[in-house]
């Protein structure tokens, strides 16, 4: 008796250790992560302040001599402070912050080559207002973006936020709805006062809307008319919620339900004419001013040193630039997400102030017409522009994917080299990082393979058979796009300039699959057709070649190894856009095919007009033994001492 008593005891005591010391194990974890999350702050902050150093320095040179030395500095600190930032915005759990954080980089990326070229053009001009007006812009812009940054790792809450951003119309709709969702389980969650409160917000909110110069008449009417309906219908509620109060009702009367729903169906008719407005605004916009008319008429008016054509240019594009700011506010209105109204106003800022720097630019170049460095820094404002046009089309797409109910979630392609696969040899290799000029650059290619990208991910989207070999390989090239493109921005899995050729190899073999799949879908097509589709499927193979021979070939030098980045994205954008303008013909051959089942034959005619099409396995083999033997092939030493070079310069 006293033996098994002891051993309870033992075991209890055993137990109770063991508690104990799971509990100092998980309270000596947190300590370390919490000490690891400070010191990665800790040095973000020290990058910054560095960044900031040097910043001021810069703006405060007065030879070429001197500038060129201190913006090297400034290149590599702010490509160590990029690499920093990129790593905490992965590591973000909050998507608002990390849409915070994503806005500011962005701001920080794109300024840093404006910096370079308004500094040059300053120096150049020292006596020019205008284009000391147009350093001062930038200068200011980046001490901005460096302190968000530091608001958002340090959870600081600095001038930026001080005030609390307006409610957008979609959380009004959003919360209203759910207040009278909730009289069905509550007759008295809330009283009738509130509930009026927050509908006269709704409609009030809506104003941004009718009040704007640029909406139409007939949907000015169909806002308002849609508002009073509402009215109606909440009044009718009210009506019904009253009778059910004053019988004692304990839940939701059938009079107060179907109030309840009609109510609800007239908030959702609210919220699509609202979607409709802003989106059908913002493309048609996207659309106007895809020319960029008023930024050639710009250039060219700089270029002749004509101040008068230089003012009615601006005029325009001043024009433009405030249908794109309002077009924003509507766009975070209906955006659906936190991350997206985030986005919007990062939107609406960037077009807020490119515009009037563009135009300083403009000015400088029209007061020195002759000078070179002016003319480029005019260039590199207008492509800013440009590229924010860019960003503002994806992030229509984005919106739309919202409100239909489809997330953006690229899936992740894991296609970084496995050993003993893509280039064994170069296992070992020392990586190359782009610096901050570089990446600027790459970015236009960058945000056109993001765009190909999300159009063949929505082509994709379109076919009724998802798991046809056609739609798997395209997702899969659409991801390595995608990569490619985040690799352009300082982003992702790709984190040097090897990783981004390994992962251009491994995109031109998906691309042969895709090849061979649409070899395969062709053999069941009349000759007509067919024809059709091989003349793009040959240019496809070309690519695919060019693309694995390119990647696989070695270069030595820092200029050699951008000009490759650049080639290898090139001909990825190039792939994808011959992708893009087969998948919709093939869907659509598909479709028709498979109406006609006469057409298609049996299943065991498919199988035999399958195997009397050429092999896709000996074309395969074909194509990789000219691409293994079409180059000659460095020894690993010559490989290493390019890359080495690289590194040191």
């Amino acid at each position: 008796m006293q033996s098994q008593s002891d051993s309870q005891v033992s075991v209890f005591s055993d137990r109770t250790g063991m508690v104990k010391a799971a509990r100092l194990l998980l309270s000596s974890v947190t300590k370390v992560l919490v000490l690891a999350d400070r010191i990665v702050i800790k040095q973000i902050i020290t990058s910054r302040n560095k960044v900031l150093v040097t910043l001021d320095k810069l703006e405060r040179v007065s030879t070429f001599q001197e500038f060129v030395q201190i913006f090297s500095q400034f290149g590599n600190e702010m490509v160590e402070f990029a690499h920093l930032t990129g790593d905490r915005q992965n590591d973000l759990k909050d998507e608002k912050k990390k849409a915070r954080m994503a806005a500011a980089r962005a701001v920080l990326e794109k300024c840093t080559m404006m910096l370079l070229t308004a500094s040059k053009t300053c120096l150049r001009h020292p006596d020019c207002e205008s284009a000391r007006i147009n350093k001062d812009a930038v200068f200011h812009r980046m001490r901005c973006a460096l302190e968000q940054v530091i608001e958002i790792v340090t959870e600081a809450r600095g001038c930026g936020e001080s005030k609390v951003l307006p409610t957008s119309i979609y959380n009004s709709i959003k919360d209203f709805k759910s207040c009278v969702e909730c009289l069905r389980e509550n007759l008295y969650s809330l009283t009738p006062q509130d509930m009026a409160s927050q509908l006269e917000s709704l409609v009030e909110r809506t104003e941004d809307f009718t009040d704007s110069a640029y909406t139409s008449h007939e949907q000015r009417q169909a806002i308002l008319g849609l508002c009073q309906l509402l009215r109606q219908d909440t009044q009718q509620l009210v009506h019904a919620w009253a009778e059910a109060q004053s019988g004692h009702a304990k839940e939701a009367t059938e009079e107060m339900e179907v109030a309840v729903l009609k109510t609800c169906q007239s908030i959702s008719d609210l919220r699509r004419k609202l979607h409709k407005v802003a989106v059908g605004r913002a493309s048609d916009l996207l659309k106007v001013h895809g020319e960029h008319l008023p930024l050639r008429a710009l250039k060219a008016a700089g270029a002749e040193g004509n101040l008068e054509a230089v003012a009615e240019s601006s005029r325009t594009l001043t024009e433009q630039k405030d249908q794109l700011v309002e077009t924003c506010r509507l766009l975070c209105h209906i955006s659906g997400t936190e991350p997206l109204e985030i986005t919007c106003i990062h939107a609406e800022e960037t077009f807020l102030v490119i515009g009037p720097q563009i135009i300083s630019a403009a000015q400088t170049l029209a007061l020195h017409p002759s000078s070179k460095i002016a003319k480029e820094n005019l260039e590199v404002f207008c492509e800013a522009w440009e590229s924010q046009l860019c960003d503002m089309a994806l992030l229509l797409k984005e919106i739309n994917d919202v409100f239909e109910g489809r997330r953006d979630d690229k899936r992740p392609y894991l296609s970084l080299p496995r050993p003993g696969k893509h280039s064994v040899n170069l296992k070992t290799a020392k990586a190359v990082k782009l610096d901050a000029e570089e990446q600027t650059s790459m970015a236009k290619l960058g945000l056109e393979l993001r765009l190909l990208s999300s159009d063949v991910d929505s082509e994709v989207e379109k076919w009724e058979e998802q798991e046809h070999g056609i739609v798997r390989h395209s997702q899969s090239l659409a991801s390595m796009a995608y990569s490619m493109y985040l690799f352009t921005r300082g982003e992702g899995l790709l984190k040097t300039t090897l990783d981004l050729f390994h992962q251009a190899e491994v995109l031109s073999e998906e691309g042969l699959q895709l090849c061979s799949s649409f070899r395969t879908f062709s053999s069941q097509l009349v000759d007509e057709e067919k024809s059709a589709l091989m003349t793009q499927m040959e240019k496809l193979v070309t690519l695919c070649q060019q693309l694995q021979m390119g990647a696989r070939t070695p270069v030595q030098g820092k200029t050699a190894t951008f000009q490759k980045v650049d080639s290898s994205i090139q001909m990825s954008r190039n792939l994808m856009t011959v992708v893009l303008s087969l998948l919709p013909v093939c869907n659509k051959l598909n479709k028709k095919y498979k109406s006609e089942p006469t057409s298609l034959g049996s299943p065991q005619d498919w199988r035999e007009r399958q195997d009397a099409s050429p092999s896709v396995k000996d074309d395969e083999a074909s194509v990789s033994s000219k691409n293994t033997n079409g180059f000659g092939v460095k020894s690993m030493e010559q490989h290493m001492a390019a890359l080495n070079l690289l590194e040191s310069k």
